[in-house]
C-alpha cells in the first residue's frame, strides 16, 4: 500500500464541516464512537510496543527469550485485533455508512483496500514472529537473523496504521455526526 498524504479534498467535506477539535463537544459524538477511536489507540499503542522491543532487541537490550516473549504477546493480540476489527468495519459498518453518505463511498472504498494492503503486511509479520518465537526456543542464536524481517513488517504496520486510521477517523467521525448514527 502506498501511503497517502490524508484523503482527497473532495472527501473532506463534512470534516471540513465537522473538524476535529468540535468532536468531543458534539451532540452526536457517542460512546460508541469514542470506544471505536479507543480501538484504534490501542492498535497504535500495541504497534508501538512491537517496534519498540524490536529496537530493544537489536540494540542488545533485552535477550531473545524475553523478546519472542513479549513479540508473542503484543504482535498475537495486535493481529487478533485488528483482523476482528477491519472485518466488522468491511460487512457491517463501513456498509451503513455508505448507505447514510454516498457521496462518500469511493472514501470507504480506499479504506477497505487499505485493510486488504494491510492483512498481506500482517500475514507476513505473523509468519516472522511465528518463527522468532519458535527459534527462542529451539535455536536462541539464530533469531537475530529472523528480526530484520520483523523489524520490517513492524514498521510497515505501524505507518499504514499511522495513515490509515487517521484518514478513517476523518472520514467515519464526520458522517456519523452529520447524520446521528451509532447513538
Amino acid at each position: 500500500m502506498t501511503l497517502r498524504q490524508g484523503l482527497p479534498d473532495e472527501m473532506q467535506f463534512l470534516l471540513r464541516a465537522h473538524p476535529r477539535e468540535t468532536w468531543p463537544d458534539h451532540p452526536n459524538f457517542a460512546r460508541s464512537v469514542q470506544n471505536w477511536m479507543g480501538a484504534h489507540a490501542t492498535f497504535r499503542t500495541l504497534a508501538s510496543y512491537v517496534t519498540e522491543d524490536t529496537a530493544r532487541f537489536l540494540d542488545k537490550e533485552i535477550d531473545e527469550r524475553t523478546y519472542a516473549h513479549t513479540l508473542a504477546k503484543y504482535g498475537h493480540i495486535l493481529i487478533r485485533n485488528l483482523h476482528g476489527h477491519h472485518t466488522w468495519e468491511d460487512r457491517t459498518f463501513f456498509p451503513e455508512l455508505g448507505a447514510a453518505e454516498g457521496r462518500l463511498q469511493r472514501g470507504l472504498d480506499i479504506l477497505e483496500a487499505d485493510h486488504e494492503a494491510l492483512d498481506a503486511t500482517l500475514d507476513s509479520f505473523a509468519r516472522g514472529a511465528n518463527r522468532v518465537v519458535q527459534l527462542a526456543q529451539l535455536s536462541p542464536v539464530d533469531v537475530a537473523r529472523e528480526v530484520p524481517g520483523v523489524e520490517k513488517d513492524a514498521a510497515t504496520i505501524a505507518a499504514l496504521l499511522d495513515r490509515h486510521l487517521a484518514d478513517e477517523e476523518d472520514l467515519v467521525v464526520p458522517i456519523i455526526l452529520e447524520h446521528r448514527l451509532r447513538g
